[in-house]
């Protein structure tokens, strides 16, 4: 284990405050620990009470909060990664689309171009299409 401190994820619950026992609190000194089914009285009165048993639904429960937390990170950063990432695919496959783009339509271009003034000119044949009367 690591010597140096570390700070929690800020989701881990952490020690605020330092409650001493006060001049009527009860100690029993025959045992270190608390059993988990025991309570102790301060002195306002508060009871403390050890760690509760979870049934196998209040298990389900937390499984299911802790879930449906995590997916709510998720959804947060996974729709900005994902439109940065799509747009990155996208800009990289136009930059290389446009030479292609380019080349294909002047190619098109200039054959309707010379498809036109053939058709114009195999019409006009005969005529000066530029004397003036």
């Amino acid at each position: 284990m690591m010597n140096g401190l570390r700070t929690p994820p800020r989701f881990v619950p952490t020690l605020t405050e330092v409650i001493e026992p006060g001049p009527d609190t009860v100690v029993d000194s025959s045992s270190s620990e608390v059993p988990p089914d025991s309570t102790a009285v301060d002195a306002e009165g508060a009871i403390a009470i050890g760690p509760l048993p979870l049934s196998d639904a209040e298990i389900f429960g937390l499984d299911e909060h802790v879930l449906d937390r995590v997916l709510q990170r998720i959804d947060r950063s996974l729709e900005d990664r994902l439109s940065d990432a799509v747009s990155a695919a996208v800009q990289a496959q136009l930059d290389a689309m446009v030479p292609k783009l380019r080349t294909e339509i002047e190619s098109v271009l200039r054959k309707l171009v010379v498809e036109s003034l053939a058709a114009e000119l195999s019409e006009n044949q005969g005529t000066a299409p530029f004397s003036r009367p």
